[in-house]
Formats: C-alpha cells, sequence, structure tokens
C-alpha cells in the first residue's frame, strides 16, 4: 500500500496546479454576476445582493466538476415577521420541509410585498394572513430586472465585451440559469431568490452529539439563518445548502486530508465514472454528504493523516450508500439522496467499486506514471457485505465501515477498543454469511 502513496500525492499536485487559474477564472465572472445583481438592487431595492461569497470561492476550491454555481439574491423582507405554513406531503410532491410564505394582515413594513407583481391575495378570509408572496412571480419579476441590468451594464460598458447576453439568461423551474464567459471558460450560474429566516435544525441542536466536527463551529452554524428557495410556482422549501457548505468548512480548518480526498473523488468522479462530463452520475453535493458522513463515521484525526487512507474513508462510505440504493441527507437522514435522482445506480456502483479495488488506471495522469497496476484489493462478496445496513440499519456504524476498509487494506487504526469493535462486526457477518472468508 505505502508504494502507492507518492501516485495519490502526485494527482492531488495535478488537481493544485490547476487551482490558481481556476479561481481568478471564477472571481471574474462572479464579479460579472454582482456587476448585474448590484444593477438589478438599483432597479428594483425588493432584491439585496449578497456579497459575502467566500464560502461559494471556498467550495469551487474544491470542484473538478462543472456543474451549476448557486447565486443566492436574498429578498429585503423582515423574514421573521412571515408567517411559515407548512404544507402537507402530497402537495409538497415530497419536498423537505415546503411552505408558503404569508404576509400577516397587521405587519408594518411589507407593503412593497403586496404588489401584484410578487403577491397573491388569500382567497379563503384568514384572520392571519392577507396573502403569500408567490415564488414563481418573484422569479419573473427577477428575470426582468436581470435582462434590464444586462442591457444597462452593456450599455454602459460595466461589463467587459462578451462576457454574456440576454440570450445566455434562462428561466428554469427553480432559478434564473446565466452563462458567463471567463476567459477560456465558460461557468454557469443558478440565481435563486431567498428568505432567509432562523429555523430549527434537531441535527445540529445537539451539536456535542456530533463527532468528528468542532464542537465551537458547530454552535456557530446552528446560529445561523436557514434559506428558503422556491420549491414550485407556489410553494418554497428549506434549503440546506449553505449551512451543508458550512459544515464543510468546519472540517477543512481540521488536519488531515479530509478535503484533499473530496477533491481528488469529484476529479475521478467527473474524468472516470461520468466520461469527462459526458454522462449522468454523482453530481459534488452528493459527494459532499458522502465526505460529511465519513467524518462523523470515522472521527479521530489518525483516520485522515494518510491520503490514501483518507480517500478509501469516502469508498466505503459511497459503496455501500450505492449497494443499498440510499444516501441519506446529512442534516434530514430520512430523505434518500439517490431517490428519483434518475441515474443507473448498478453501473454506477460497478464503476465505483472497480476504482476501488484498482485505482491506479484512474490517477495516472502523465506517462511517468504508467506501469503495471496491483492485483486488486478485494475479491467477491464485496457485494453482500455492502448492503447490510439496508435488512440492519445498525450497521451504520464505525466498526461496520472499519470492516470495509479492512477488506480495501486500508485499516490502519491501532486502537485496541476499535480493533476490538472491527473484528466482533467481522466474525458476526462471516456468521450471517456475508463474508467470503
Amino acid at each position: 500500500m505505502a508504494v502507492q502513496v507518492p501516485l495519490w500525492h502526485h494527482y492531488l499536485q495535478a488537481l493544485r496546479s490547476r487551482a490558481a487559474s481556476r479561481a481568478q477564472e471564477h472571481q471574474r465572472a462572479e464579479d460579472v454576476v454582482l456587476t448585474l445583481l448590484g444593477r438589478v438592487h438599483a432597479l428594483d431595492p425588493r432584491f439585496l445582493v449578497d456579497y459575502s461569497r467566500d464560502l461559494e470561492a471556498f467550495q469551487f476550491a474544491l470542484r473538478s466538476s462543472e456543474g451549476p454555481l448557486d447565486v443566492e439574491v436574498p429578498l429585503w423582507v423582515d423574514a421573521e415577521a412571515l408567517v411559515i405554513e407548512e404544507v402537507g406531503a402530497a402537495e409538497a410532491g415530497g419536498g423537505l420541509g415546503c411552505c408558503r410564505l404569508g404576509l400577516p394582515r397587521e405587519a408594518a413594513g411589507l407593503e412593497c410585498w403586496k404588489a401584484d407583481d410578487v403577491f397573491e391575495a388569500s382567497l379563503e378570509g384568514s384572520a392571519e394572513c392577507c396573502g403569500h408572496i408567490v415564488p414563481g412571480k418573484v422569479l419573473r419579476v427577477l428575470k426582468d430586472r436581470l435582462v434590464a441590468a444586462v442591457v444597462y451594464c452593456k450599455h454602459h460598458h460595466l461589463i467587459s465585451p462578451g462576457s454574456l447576453s440576454v440570450d445566455s439568461l434562462r428561466e428554469e423551474q427553480l432559478g434564473l440559469s446565466l452563462r458567463v464567459s471567463s476567459g477560456w471558460r465558460t461557468l454557469c450560474f443558478n440565481v435563486v431568490p431567498v428568505v432567509r429566516k432562523r429555523l430549527r435544525v434537531p441535527t445540529l441542536e445537539g451539536a456535542r452529539l456530533v463527532p468528528g466536527f468542532p464542537e465551537g463551529a458547530l454552535r456557530g452554524i446552528v446560529r445561523q439563518k436557514a434559506a428558503l428557495v422556491p420549491a414550485s410556482a407556489e410553494l418554497w422549501r428549506v434549503s440546506t445548502d449553505y449551512l451543508l457548505t458550512r459544515l464543510l468548512g468546519a472540517l477543512g480548518s481540521l488536519r488531515g486530508h479530509r478535503l484533499d480526498s473530496l477533491s481528488i473523488l469529484d476529479r475521478v468522479n467527473h474524468e472516470s465514472w461520468r466520461d469527462g462530463g459526458r454522462s449522468p452520475g454523482l453530481t459534488f453535493g452528493h459527494l459532499k454528504t458522502v465526505l460529511l458522513w465519513a467524518a462523523t463515521l470515522f472521527p479521530v484525526p489518525e483516520d485522515w493523516a494518510e491520503l490514501q487512507g483518507a480517500v478509501y474513508r469516502l469508498l466505503v462510505v459511497l459503496l455501500c450508500c450505492l449497494a443499498t440504493r440510499n444516501l441519506p441527507h446529512f442534516l434530514h437522514p430520512e430523505r434518500n439522496l439517490l431517490q428519483d435522482a434518475g441515474l443507473d445506480l448498478g453501473a454506477l456502483y460497478q464503476r465505483v467499486e472497480r476504482f476501488a479495488s484498482q485505482p491506479e488506471a484512474a490517477l495516472r495522469i502523465h506517462a511517468t506514471h504508467l506501469g503495471r497496476s496491483p492485483p486488486p484489493r478485494v475479491g467477491s462478496g464485496l457485494r453482500a457485505l455492502l448492503q447490510l445496513p439496508s435488512s440492519e440499519p445498525a450497521y451504520w456504524a464505525t466498526a461496520y465501515f472499519d470492516v470495509l476498509l479492512d477488506k480495501f487494506q486500508a485499516f490502519n487504526i491501532q486502537d485496541e477498543q476499535r480493533v476490538s469493535a472491527m473484528q466482533s462486526v467481522f466474525l458476526k457477518t462471516k456468521t450471517l454469511g456475508a463474508e467470503d472468508g
């Protein structure tokens, strides 16, 4: 195993060598978007500009994939005065935390949100609300303002010629897609109106109970406002993307290769598992969730001290999720992120298992890395072992995943209690016939 370590580091160094140029491209494209949003605010003060984009730049630096980049446009509204009207699962269509945003009859300072272009009066004569802020209407107004902003900024030479055009603005179902040229690369931004409001996040409120994360950082994240974003033309939903990115940043404050392992797998996913982005597959969001789970399942610094071992901690979690066809949302584990994703999970599992068993071919980036690959790290019986958590959720624990690490020759922990727990689960799986011996 130690002989192969330099190959992993060469791959990581290649990713890092591109980081500076990618950061400059991202900054140039983001400056264009912020210039447009500044003009949107001048046209319509109901739309604010969030210039605190450090988290987005941090996340972009970890990525190799070319997926859309979210840009939140906060609405100028007293969110604490709004009435959250939750809707049933049938009406929400399975969405997470779907609701309507009601305007109280007696609340002051909300008059601008009673305009016909964003408001719909309540027909039921509610005693509490006079009507609702409608996300579909808000999106249409935002698109109109963005079109006007593009025309104004181009006419007044506030953005570089050729950086974008009105035709690059597309209205998607839940946001506005804006393609911006930055040098030779074109970046796609997903512009989304948001209402920021303090909401309970039960998973994080017991911050001391979440292993693998710095406690102080968790307490700060709990105090952050959550974002309500469009879920449909009529409904809003709770978006946890900002909180998850903050959690990712908290992991970055710890020593070890947690974020490096995410960067490596995102690149392998883009190049190998998704054929250079030409095939559907896992997103950066999926892999980010895998890392967050891995951080809790492998909470000690020794788990992340060595690069190859860190990558395998993500791989065993990912393989288990693909085999069981269930990737739990980190903050809402009852929600399966692989459900309705439209992916061929069987074929995807085969690609990930092939990489985990013999990663060398995917890691070779130039001729100096050519050579014979070592034999596969794992034999038959792996998939049956990976499917155990689907029938017995108690297996979703460190000892079980340590057994998987041992199968891939990546278990390097010396702690006696943890070794004993791993061996106990190993013997249990042999008894159940899941271990191929």
